[in-house]
């Protein structure tokens, strides 16, 4: 079964937008030349981003599959979908259980309309999508508590969006509020990009000076800060090729990017 909420404003492609030069990282074909060139002076900074977006796509992954395996979590929030490309979390969680329930959550109009178009769900479980901003996480949870039943764990997903918050002590109390409308035995899954990196740093403040909406890289510890209080999921709060790395013959390669699973109380 398909939800689906009503369309989102015009797309604007005169300027370069965060979810389509992710795409163009992961090799999509969902963006304009504006994404192509702003994600490629990027690139021509910190060139291990390539490799970071398509590590973070393999955490999410990952981290969908254990919650879903081992854990029996049936219901995901995603907040900050992205457009879709391979290995969305409703494919990675109804692979492993397909009776599960997916909400997605977004507020760009070209990340909506593709949603509706590429992400479907197997007819067991359910995919909805909802049009709403983060800055606005009660407004989230109003509209997704039809969507899912939250006296049943559900999985908080913020992957990589947090950044998208400027000030700290707000992205933590975002977090803190969405987390407080879910039920004892929910999780938090969170990754996002880590200050850890000169170029990286470098490449991400040139990048916000272009007028683009900016990203904000937080040390490893205030990462680790929005899971105060959750009980960790082994490893814990990680770089992104630690967390319980797929087998590989070579070791992982090491990327600028830190996530966990925390499990609320």
């Amino acid at each position: 079964m398909t939800t689906q909420s009503p369309p989102g404003g015009p797309i604007d492609t005169s300027v370069p937008h965060s979810a389509r030069i992710w795409n163009y990282w992961l090799g999509g074909k969902d963006n304009y030349p504006v994404d192509q060139e702003a994600g490629d002076a990027y690139a021509k900074v910190y060139p291990d981003i390539v490799h970071l977006a398509r590590a973070s796509r393999a955490f999410l992954g990952r981290a969908v599959r254990h919650l879903a395996g081992e854990h029996g979590v049936r219901q995901f929030l995603d907040i900050g979908t992205g457009l879709p490309v391979e290995e969305n979390t409703h494919q990675a969680a109804q692979r492993v259980a397909p009776e599960s329930h997916i909400v997605y959550v977004d507020n760009d109009p070209l990340v909506l309309a593709h949603a509706r178009a590429l992400l479907t769900s197997r007819p067991e479980g359910a995919t909805s999508y909802i049009d709403a901003d983060l800055h606005d996480p009660d407004g989230i949870m109003d509209q997704a508590e039809p969507l899912l039943d939250f006296s049943r764990p559900v999985a908080l997903m913020l992957m990589g969006i947090l950044g998208h918050i400027n000030d700290d002590d707000e992205a933590v109390q975002i977090t803190r509020r969405l987390l407080d409308r879910l039920p004892p035995g929910s999780f938090l899954t969170l990754y996002d990009g880590a200050a850890t990196d000169e170029a990286f740093v470098e490449a991400q403040e040139e990048y916000d000076d272009t007028g683009a909406i900016p990203y904000r890289l937080r040390s490893p510890d205030q990462i680790r800060g929005f899971f105060a209080g959750l009980d960790l999921i082994e490893p814990g709060v990680v770089p992104l090729h630690a967390w319980r790395p797929a087998p590989s013959p070579a070791p992982p390669r090491e990327v600028d990017g830190y996530g966990g699973i925390g499990r609320k109380r």
